[in-house]
């Protein structure tokens, strides 16, 4: 791309552009930066199905009405 097209949108051209792709932007026919977007932050370091082994435990009944707030639940 060339400079004056990117100054007058910046925020686009980035908001368009995928993770690891490489703009280079030039001015008078000469490249003058490489832009690169990086990647999102992971915001949890687990995969979707990954509790699924036998390494964990759960009570059969963890999700059941406690005693002591029986009243506050009627």
């Amino acid at each position: 791309m060339n400079l004056e097209d990117v100054q007058s949108h910046l925020e686009a051209v980035i908001a368009g552009s995928n993770p690891g792709e490489l703009l280079i932007i030039t001015k008078d026919g000469e490249p003058v930066a490489t832009l690169t977007r990086n990647p999102p932050p992971k915001t949890w370091p687990s995969q979707v199905g990954c509790a699924k082994t036998d390494g964990y435990w759960m009570a059969p009944d963890f999700d059941a009405p406690l005693e002591e707030f029986r009243e506050f639940m009627e």
